[in-house]
């Protein structure tokens, strides 16, 4: 694991405790679009390409209603920012790395007004040296397009780079794009479901993780 320069990081249930906040917003969006999903259902599905979650959960639907549902959506994840919180030891975590020189980009495909909430939650910009947002590709994770634009944002190769996240698309995404991809589960996705995806290992929260940095090749 030496020579990595460049630590990606998904955002939603990973550096932020967002997962079952965006499920209830999904939840109400589609009950209001008259179909009732469970919920395990949409957390099994959150941080998948919206369109494409939205196609396995509720069947294939015309333009206009995807439109709308997403449209609910962000209506009411916004409604439920204020609470967001920044899980325990991240500010630490990103701090950290970027003063031990590692170059961190937030890999995420969030629209910019909702990463713009996410970035303020974590409240860390001085360790961040680059984001990723909706406008930056056409379809989400598991593509690995977000993943690529994060490394040229990076100005790394995949093989200098270590992608951070709690969801099997993000392994998916990862792996694809030629990153070595490592769980951190805090988004309610089981350990065992991120290493059959391709976790390389997981971490049980960023307390762990920062303890086994020597483990990635990534202390000093």
């Amino acid at each position: 694991m030496t020579g990595r320069r460049a630590v990606l990081f998904d955002i939603d249930g990973t550096l932020v405790d967002s997962n079952y906040l965006r499920v209830d917003a999904w939840h109400r969006a589609v009950q209001t679009m008259g179909v009732d999903v469970e919920a395990r259902r949409i957390h099994r599905s959150i941080g998948q390409d919206s369109g494409q979650m939205l196609d396995s959960l509720v069947g294939d639907r015309d333009a206009h209603w995807v439109t709308e549902a997403k449209r609910l959506h962000a209506h009411n994840y916004s409604s439920l920012a204020p609470r967001l919180r920044a899980f325990p030891h991240i500010h630490e975590l990103l701090s950290v790395l970027a003063e031990q020189g590692h170059i961190v980009v937030l890999a995420t495909s969030a629209p910019e007004d909702e990463l713009r909430m996410l970035l303020e939650v974590l409240d860390s910009a001085d360790a961040i040296h680059a984001t990723t947002n909706s406008d930056d590709v056409d379809v989400a994770k598991p593509d690995h397009d977000i993943v690529r634009v994060a490394l040229e944002r990076a100005g790394v190769e995949p093989t200098e780079a270590i992608f951070i996240g709690d969801s099997v698309w993000d392994m998916m995404a990862a792996s694809r794009a030629g990153v070595q991809p490592f769980g951190m589960p805090l988004g309610g996705i089981a350990a065992e479901m991120l290493v059959e995806a391709g976790a390389g290992a997981v971490f049980e929260n960023p307390a762990d993780l920062l303890a086994r940095l020597a483990d990635l090749g990534l202390s000093d």
